[in-house]
């Protein structure tokens, strides 16, 4: 296998690894932007691949192939409603928002595999036969003539544009939508108002609950899209170990990145590459020699390094994780 195969192979793995990561990063930005810590990510992203799933076995017969749309609209919902727990925990009860992020963590892990025995009576469910599948981006014939025929770009064509997921070109256009919105809207201004300075806002007259409530209903929305991309894409069936820390990885991947959903998006893409490199290592030659349990910590690995490393020169918004109060400094 040449340098140029093993680039082919890598990158476009990595980008399919990637997308679970960037949906839930870029609903955490949401979140910490607007001062509400989300550590319930991991238990979002449970319920958003259970979500998934079985919408996809209960629908997949009937609607085929256009199925995963479904699933991923009933995990968005699924996830939104599930973060109104944290919103109201942390926002209107003023509850630690580290300690009400890992109960919901438990309590999506233990929800949704009571579903899973209640519903199938086992421990995981039946494989899905209509996954999120790869296509190439051929173009489209028009009068003859092939528009936009990316896939045959010369190098950039079979790394970017063929073997490539829909849901991962959705991914892209929601971090580059997320950017302009955080950084280009009176929306996204009020938003990092409330995390930075609550109280000014206040003054302003931004609703701070209000903000607050509605970033952490999008962080769970995106945090349950990301749970149902992941078990359409790679695992294709919901267990208890079907997420296993892909949502701590988001977290890490949106500190990574600065709190900025371009920044997430570049962390993300790192940690698929970890991924791609823990799962098809083997068949790649350069590496194919290091023993397989190396590579599969590798992503817990350097998602430790890169924080350990990082953590201290990423700045959080002021006012991420502290609960305001109307009139107290």
């Amino acid at each position: 296998m040449s340098a140029l195969e093993i680039l082919y192979f890598i990158i476009p793995s990595a980008i399919l690894y990637a997308t679970p990561l960037i949906f839930t990063a870029i609903g955490g930005v949401f979140s910490e932007r607007a001062g509400v810590v989300n550590i319930g990510l991991e238990g979002i992203m449970v319920v958003g691949a259970f979500t998934g799933i079985y919408v996809n076995l209960e629908y997949g017969p009937s609607m085929g192939a256009s199925v995963i749309w479904l699933a991923i609209l009933a995990a968005l919902v699924a996830g939104a409603v599930f973060s109104i727990l944290l919103a109201v925990a942390a926002v209107s009860f003023r509850a630690d928002q580290t300690v009400t992020g890992v109960a919901l963590n438990m309590l999506g892990g233990a929800v949704t595999i009571f579903l899973v025995k209640l519903i199938y009576q086992k421990g995981q469910t039946d494989i899905i036969s209509n996954p999120i599948r790869r296509f190439s981006m051929d173009g489209i014939e028009i009068w003859g003539i092939n528009w936009f025929p990316l896939a045959n770009i010369p190098f950039f064509g079979p790394l970017l544009f063929q073997n490539v997921y829909s849901t991962s070109i959705l991914a892209f256009a929601v971090a580059i939508g997320a950017w302009l919105i955080i950084y280009k809207t009176p929306f996204g201004l009020r938003l990092r108002a409330v995390g930075e300075h609550p109280m000014a806002a206040d003054t302003m007259g931004v609703n701070v609950a209000k903000m607050r409530y509605i970033a952490v209903l999008i962080s769970g929305a995106l945090g349950g899209i990301g749970g149902a991309v992941y078990a359409q894409t790679i695992t294709l069936d919901f267990s208890a170990s079907t997420i296993a820390g892909q949502g701590f990885m988001a977290i890490a991947a949106l500190i990574f990145g600065k709190w900025n959903p371009l920044g997430a998006l570049g962390a993300a893409l790192f940690f698929g590459v970890a991924q791609t490199l823990s799962i098809a290592g083997n068949q790649i030659p350069v590496i194919q020699d290091i023993p397989a349990v190396y590579l599969q910590i590798l992503p817990y690995v350097l998602t430790i390094l890169a924080l350990a490393g990082f953590i201290g020169k990423a700045t959080a918004p002021k006012a991420s994780g502290v609960p305001y109060i109307k009139g107290k400094r």
